[in-house]
């Protein structure tokens, strides 16, 4: 094999060292000092390498190696570096490292291609510290705006545009990060699968040839603030009862469309968070999931009509804002085919997948053309610290994409 099993993972293992919450899985948020450190990691593996390195105006990190002609597309390869909270070591990192090995291969076995090739470490795939997610490829379809960066807040309620601004990147320049579609010829990412599947049938790699829809919405609804043990229970207008009715109903809703359409309430906030006072304000958020957009839609629909008749039954009111939608992604046939040629070539098994997780590549599959590639997940366990790859399953998805940028390079 080109790639070497022992750089890709110290790699891994220098990465998860840049974390907030040790011993308790990997916590990486955007525009934090854990994503500093390994934006210098990365930076600094770059230089080693010789490529070009740099940021462009949404914080995404680059690494460059010129090709022979100038005019010609360039082939990017990559995923993100932000992790969930308490997710583990490989997802989003393991594409990253695939993108920084096969820069080593490139240079060091002296192997001049036509395209430039472009390592991506994208930030805020997960959106686990803005909300949202795939901030990184979205920026650079020129889908973010800097009133958007505006309303985007952690936690704390800083937004993503006064994080940025304190990194040291400009939020008013954002619309400067959008790409030119024409200048790249393919996008290749490599992400753990997330699943069972390929481990359980001993199976090297997933050639992905589509990616499911995604539309994550935040629901508030608001009641009333009221004693708890003074108001009379027919004259309370609680806004965590009518909350809960409707979470209640959204595995319903998803079963009855069908399709395999999943829907998950993660996060809930109750204001104002007192044992004695009737809650008077309630934000949860739902990830809807589907293959088929009209799914999708059917369950936002449906979770808005429940909010309409609880609001003329109790006297709540209710906003909906939608945090996130992409369409179902049908991924390039032509890479598909490169990768499943190098794949035989290298005699490395592989069979076809869906994915039912959202990546990167669905939002570069719009504008360019893209692969993506699944490596074997430990007992199908991902976004938490039981996470694992083993390097030489890895490696071996690394090394289909190595096979085919060279391919598609001369």
């Amino acid at each position: 094999m080109l790639t070497k099993l022992e750089r890709i993972q110290k790699d891994i293992e220098a990465l998860s060292a840049f974390n907030d919450t040790k011993g308790e899985g990997l916590t990486r948020f955007s525009l934090t000092e854990a994503d500093r450190g390994a934006r210098d990691y990365l930076k600094s593996e770059m230089k080693k390498i010789g490529a070009t390195v740099y940021e462009d105006a949404a914080g995404n990190l680059f690494g460059r190696l010129q090709g022979t002609d100038s005019k010609a597309p360039m082939i990017m390869i990559g995923s993100h570096f932000d992790s969930v909270k308490n997710g583990g070591n490989f997802d989003g990192p393991a594409g990253v490292v695939m993108g920084l090995e096969i820069l080593r291969v490139l240079k060091e076995n002296d192997i001049a291609l036509k395209n430039t090739v472009e390592c991506v470490a994208l930030i805020e795939e997960e959106g686990g510290r803005f909300g949202g997610g795939l901030y990184g490829s979205r920026a650079m379809k020129g889908l973010v705006t800097a009133e958007a960066l505006e309303a985007s807040l952690d936690s704390a309620g800083i937004s993503m545009a006064k994080a940025l601004n304190a990194f040291g990147f400009d939020a008013a320049r954002i619309g400067e990060a959008k790409r030119n579609p024409e200048t790249i010829k393919a996008f290749i990412e490599l992400h753990i699968e997330q699943g069972p599947v390929l481990e359980n049938e001993k199976l090297d790699v997933g050639i992905v040839g589509k990616i499911v829809g995604i539309r994550q919405i935040k629901v508030r609804v608001y009641g009333r603030p009221d004693h708890a043990g003074t108001t009379p229970m027919p004259m309370r207008k609680d806004a965590l009862v009518s909350a809960a009715e409707v979470i209640a109903s959204v595995p319903g809703f998803a079963l009855a469309v069908g399709d395999g359409t999943v829907a998950t309430v993660g996060t809930l906030s109750v204001l104002p968070g007192a044992a004695n006072i009737v809650p008077s304000e309630v934000t949860f958020t739902v990830d809807i999931r589907s293959k088929n957009a009209q799914s999708v839609e059917a369950v936002h629909k449906a979770i808005e009509e429940k909010l309409k008749a609880l609001e003329a039954v109790r006297g709540i009111a209710f906003d909906v804002k939608t945090l996130l939608s992409v369409e179902p992604t049908q991924l390039s046939e032509t890479i598909i085919s490169s990768l499943k040629a190098s794949a035989d070539e290298l005699g490395i098994s592989y069979k076809d997948m869906p994915s039912g997780a959202g990546h990167d590549a669905m939002i570069m599959a719009s504008m360019v053309d893209t692969g993506l590639i699944f490596v074997p997940s430990k007992d199908g366990r991902s976004h938490c610290k039981e996470e694992w790859t083993d390097y030489d399953a890895l490696q071996k998805g690394i090394e289909v994409i190595c096979h085919t940028v060279i391919e598609m390079g001369r």
